[in-house]
């Protein structure tokens, strides 16, 4: 595992149950109807991409997916698992280990900011193939240009800022179909919203 990760893990190892109380209530709803409104097969099979103590997986559960849930961190594998009752792979992203054409959505919400921006397209095209045929990735990035350590009371965490104009071109080169894009929060002009999310599909070249 790159030193990055471990620091990056070892941080919210040691905030796991802060983090959970904290985000438990966030209201990404939006990220989540954008994925299954695009998805071939609803319901689906939905891998939960850095899926924290398992928030969206009961959601998804609870629209009737079949679900399957990804984080690093251990002590989040152990809630998520205990909350949803479902498959958690303990995995880092860039050591992804995926069955090939399996997933019709891949859910990965504020959790690749942590891919540095030189491994990008290479995890983007271990999702591409962990999808099935017109299967839907959709990512929510934090905007801007910066790389490195953000700095926290309890230790570091490895962030990497995108905007749409630099992340489109690596989900093009990874053959995925760009179908829409927009910001977050919704409300607020849009130099204050700070996340970008985008929705892409799966492309099958012959």
């Amino acid at each position: 595992m790159e030193k990055h990760e471990q620091i990056t893990i070892a941080e919210y190892q040691l905030t796991a149950e802060s983090y959970r109380v904290g985000t438990w209530d966030h209201d990404v709803s939006q990220n989540r109807e954008a994925l299954i409104a695009a998805m071939p097969r609803v319901p689906g099979k939905i891998l939960d991409l850095g899926c924290g103590p398992g928030r969206d997986l009961v959601a998804f559960q609870a629209m009737g997916h079949e679900v399957t849930g990804l984080d690093a961190t251990p002590s989040f594998v152990e809630m998520a698992k205990q909350v949803a009752g479902c498959p958690v792979w303990e995995q880092s992203f860039l050591s992804l280990d995926l069955p090939s054409n399996n997933f019709d959505g891949i859910f990965a919400n504020a959790s690749l900011i942590h891919v540095p921006r030189a491994d990008m397209l290479r995890v983007l095209k271990h999702l591409h193939n962990a999808l099935c045929d017109r299967g839907v990735l959709v990512m929510s990035m934090v905007r801007g240009n910066q790389e490195g350590f953000s700095e926290r009371p309890t230790g570091y965490r490895y962030v990497s800022g995108w905007e749409y104009e630099t992340l489109a071109p690596k989900l093009l080169e990874a053959q995925f179909q760009i179908l829409r894009h927009y910001y977050r929060p919704t409300g607020v002009a849009i130099k204050n919203q700070s996340w970008l999310v985008i929705v892409a599909k799966k492309v099958i070249t012959e």
